[in-house]
């Protein structure tokens, strides 16, 4: 066995994070971290379905788009696609341009990162997932601590680990087996198996809060050479159990839209509310009901 692959099976045993009965869902984007957990759980006689959202930002996701088709059916693996087109009714540039002419001045990432964890969880348990993987690795990890931190956002920092879960049956429990894997290893692991990937960041992520982040780490980088890992490792030990509290069941849902939410709206609800002209409906709508769609004047 690859030692790359050894390295994830074994994240996977000792942390329990899937089950040979489990149906595993995963979150792809065409990019080297998906990429290469779905090409390991594969290997590793996982049930596996891949599952892409495509935010439309031109070349970029088309490329990645044909990259994850081609090596899904290379590998024989379903993969099933969802667009914020049909589901939003616009691209993530269009969405973020209606709403800055609101008066939301969002970065791209934010409203991706709403939007797309909505879809992504929505649509894995609508294909009956027990377990929806992401890749997510190490310094992707790193990051997120310092980002919740230097924010003052601690109770989401409490929730950065290797698996998530909520008593919600709604919620499609979490895994992330590259937890522990650097960026590096997972580059060197795509371009040894010579996996159809761009190793190119999207160009939306330049202004991010997150590039910040992975900026400071890289210049921390060079004085001490494990400072992702010493801050999980840090984090994980001694910050995270005092952050954890037992949390309320104050889960209701969406009035829209029916996921599950601590708000009368969702975050994506929130955020397409903005837009929508017409009146909100008076009761939610249905796993098989319309999609959630915006009517904009002009669009």
């Amino acid at each position: 066995m690859h030692p790359f692959i050894a390295k994830v099976a074994q994240t996977i045993q000792e942390h329990q994070l899937l089950d040979p009965k489990d149906k595993v869902i995963v979150a792809v984007s065409g990019g080297k971290d998906s990429t290469a957990i779905l090409s390991i759980l594969k290997q590793l006689g996982y049930r596996v379905e891949a599952l892409t959202i495509d935010v439309i930002i031109g070349k970029y996701t088309k490329q990645n788009l044909e990259n994850i088709r081609k090596f899904c059916n290379s590998i024989d693996v379903p993969l099933h696609e969802v667009s914020f087109k049909t589901e939003f009714g616009y691209s993530l540039c269009y969405l973020k341009a209606l709403l800055y002419a609101k008066g939301v001045r969002l970065k791209s990432c934010s409203i991706c990162g709403v939007l797309r964890r909505y879809l992504i969880n929505r649509h894995a348990r609508l294909l009956g997932a027990t377990k929806l993987v992401t890749g997510h690795n190490r310094d992707d990890e790193s990051q997120n601590v310092l980002m919740n931190l230097f924010r003052g956002n601690l109770q989401q920092a409490a929730r950065v680990g290797i698996k998530s879960q909520s008593s919600d049956p709604s919620f499609v429990p979490r895994v992330k087996p590259l937890f522990f894997c650097s960026e590096t290893e997972i580059i060197d692991f795509c371009k040894e198996m010579q996996f159809p990937v761009e190793f190119g960041r999207c160009p939306c992520s330049i202004v991010s809060y997150r590039n910040s982040m992975r900026e400071l780490l890289d210049t921390l980088q060079q004085e001490i050479p494990d400072v992702r890992q010493n801050i999980l490792n840090v984090f994980l030990s001694e910050l995270q159990p005092k952050l954890k509290k037992p949390r309320s069941s104050g889960i209701q849902h969406c009035a829209y839209c029916g996921e599950a939410s601590r708000r009368r709206l969702c975050k994506p609800c929130e955020l397409i509310d903005v837009l929508r002209e017409e009146p909100k409906p008076s009761a939610p709508l249905t796993e098989s009901g319309p999609k959630i769609t915006v009517t904009v004047e002009n669009a």
